[in-house]
């Protein structure tokens, strides 16, 4: 989704924003909760205790019941402040987003500003993978996640790009990160649980297919096993690097195509 439906929070006949409960008091739009005794916890003790257990146990591990064990509560009584685990989810999320790093000096190219402004979501992913297995149910709604989407609008201010166009690249440049982020922490559960270096799975996973794949069959893979790249570790972040590099490359293609057709 581009977030380019209904124009956003309150802008409905009725006014209202059509968020869930939880996300308009994350805006401080309403309190929660609203009606009933004095509450004895908040959101914020909520998420704070899912938070830590899906970052001790992963996200799988966090449950209405299990937060409410960790507080010390009945599990009916998190209902008065968040209405379901997915809400919870984007509570969690938004708490541990945080905002962006401070924007990039004036004068800093679309380029360089876009590339901080991914390294920096890289960054808060691998500190937090548990967010990968968040399902995406739509754009950024919270205060924290919209304005990264903001800083990344920022970015391409000046380069010819459409409103639609933006959006587009932050999408592409976003999906990148999460996608490299989710693989890399996918692959480094499985070496963790092999109990052996990386170095010396990748160099077994190498050995096993100059046994098994068929040169004749399979020549370009051949290829690659000849140059015995597959047995020299990469630098730390190459994989990222070089993708995002290449992202970057395709992105400025576009740029200097709409520079062109404006004639500047």
């Amino acid at each position: 989704m581009t977030g380019r439906g209904d124009g956003g929070a309150g802008r409905g006949k009725g006014g209202g924003t059509g968020l869930p409960a939880a996300i308009e008091a994350a805006w401080g739009l309403r309190d929660r909760p609203a009606k009933g005794p004095k509450p004895g916890i908040g959101v914020d003790r909520i998420v704070d205790a899912a938070v830590a257990v899906a970052s001790a146990e992963g996200l799988a591990a966090v449950s209405m019941g299990r937060v409410a064990k960790e507080l010390g509560v009945s599990t009916m009584s998190l209902y008065r402040y968040v209405a379901a685990k997915d809400e919870l989810y984007i509570l969690m999320q938004e708490a541990v987003t945080s905002l962006p790093p401070a924007p990039p000096a004036p004068g800093t190219g679309w380029r360089e500003a876009l590339e901080a402004w991914a390294w920096a979501q890289r960054e808060v992913v691998h500190r937090n993978l548990w967010m990968l297995r968040i399902p995406i149910s739509g754009p950024p709604a919270t205060p924290n996640t919209v304005a990264w989407w903001d800083r990344g609008l920022a970015a391409l201010a000046d380069t010819g790009l459409d409103e639609g166009e933006k959006i587009s690249v932050i999408m592409l440049v976003a999906g990148f990160v999460r996608n490299e982020a989710a693989m890399m922490a996918d692959l480094g559960a499985a070496i963790a649980r092999s109990g052996e270096s990386a170095e010396k799975v990748l160099a077994r996973y190498a050995n096993t297919l100059e046994r098994l794949a068929d040169p004749d069959r399979y020549p370009a893979l051949a290829r690659l096993l000849e140059s015995n790249v597959m047995y020299e570790p990469d630098e730390p972040d190459h994989e990222f690097r070089f993708g995002l590099e290449r992202v970057l490359d395709g992105i400025e293609v576009l740029v200097r195509r709409r520079d062109r057709s404006s004639g500047s």
